[in-house]
């Protein structure tokens, strides 16, 4: 049993909020700091924040006076998540790192850096050697560790089995991304509501190579990206939360037909299974038979919203493969994920501190 206690960054922000939700109870993880801005620091949790989450806020957390996010105020933690905005996680988070506090990020400043490991444990958990090859810290105590893009996620998730089983020669991808995804407050509702954005700035360039970077191969002190070609479009949906993806890939080695290409995603061997790690899905992909599923609002809070679900597997006509996959993007897409690698670190032993 694990024992940790931990510090959350950028608290009082969504992705903040839904660290606090997901990790109340936690058995192996205790929130006992929380950062946020100066214009919060100094105030009780319940007077900083806007709480926005579906459950109350937990009694523990809402007298916890929040502090700056300084690496000053965090010396008795044994990590930090960060939910920071990305226009200050830079700065914030390589402090903390060089102070020897590691950092489990959500923010996308270092999801590019050559030594810090993008991370989704159930398919690249051998990345997170590159922990070792850091220098943030001048005894390797302090390091960073990043969860991809909320779109990126579902894609990789779905494309490994594939990966794995066939090969992949190139993809196109189109993203319905929920309102959730903006954040708080998110889209104005004259831009949604019964309405189709066809544009998120900013995405379809991370969903390419973060997804290459994920599925590629650690070679020395850096990550060898895989070369395959990704054509991604993003769009904005009114839904709330659950990321929708229409994926068409063509395969190195197309199955023989489409029983192989099924078994390709119910027959694929978790690699963390025997892990018993607190927030891992029993069933990390799973597949749908029926065809108007997956469906945001039916399938998104599946296995505590951490499971990625596939489904309208077909045979394609331009591409080897057709089908549409989902993921709760706030959960599985953010702070779930990032929880889950902190238990996957934990599990391997790169924290030197437990309480």
């Amino acid at each position: 049993m694990h024992s940790y206690q931990i510090g959350i960054l950028g608290a009082t922000g969504a992705v903040g909020q839904k660290f606090i939700r997901l990790l109340e109870n936690h058995p192996w993880f205790t929130i006992t700091k929380l950062g946020a801005s100066t214009r919060s620091s100094g105030k009780k949790y319940k007077q900083a924040a806007h709480w926005i989450e579906k459950t109350e806020l937990p009694s523990d957390i809402a007298d916890i006076t929040v502090s700056d996010c300084r690496a000053s105020e965090f010396t008795d933690v044994g990590f930090v998540f960060s939910g920071l905005d990305s226009s200050v996680a830079g700065d914030i988070e390589q402090e903390f790192a060089a102070a020897g506090i590691p950092v489990i990020s959500n923010a996308k400043n270092y999801r590019m850096h050559d030594q810090v490991p993008l991370l989704i444990p159930e398919v690249n958990p051998d990345h997170a050697e590159l922990i070792k090859k850091q220098t943030f810290s001048s005894d390797g105590s302090g390091w960073i560790v990043t969860n991809p893009n909320c779109v990126s996620v579902p894609l990789t998730m779905s494309l490994k089995p594939l990966a794995d089983a066939f090969g992949i020669n190139s993809v196109v991808v189109t993203s319905m991304q929920s309102v959730s995804g903006a954040g708080y407050p998110g889209v104005p509702s004259l831009d949604i509501v019964a309405n189709v954005v066809p544009y998120i700035g900013g995405e379809e360039p991370k969903v390419q190579i973060e997804s290459n970077k994920l599925l590629g191969q650690i070679k020395g002190d850096t990550t060898e990206y895989s070369d395959f070609p990704i054509q991604a479009t993003a769009v904005r949906v009114p839904t709330i939360e659950g990321h929708l993806l229409s994926v068409s890939v063509k395969l190195e080695h197309p199955p023989a037909d489409m029983e192989d290409a099924k078994r390709a995603f119910t027959e694929w061997d978790n690699p963390i299974a025997d892990l018993d790690l607190p927030s891992s899905p029993e069933l990390p992909v799973r597949l749908y038979e029926e065809d108007r599923h997956p469906q945001p609002r039916l399938h998104a809070d599946r296995e505590g919203g951490m499971q990625t679900a596939v489904g309208r597997l077909r045979k394609g006509t331009v591409m080897d493969l057709g089908y549409v996959t989902m993921a709760h993007n706030t959960i599985r897409g953010a702070a779930g994920g990032a929880i889950l690698n902190g238990e996957l670190l934990a599990a391997k032993g790169y924290f030197r501190q437990e309480s």
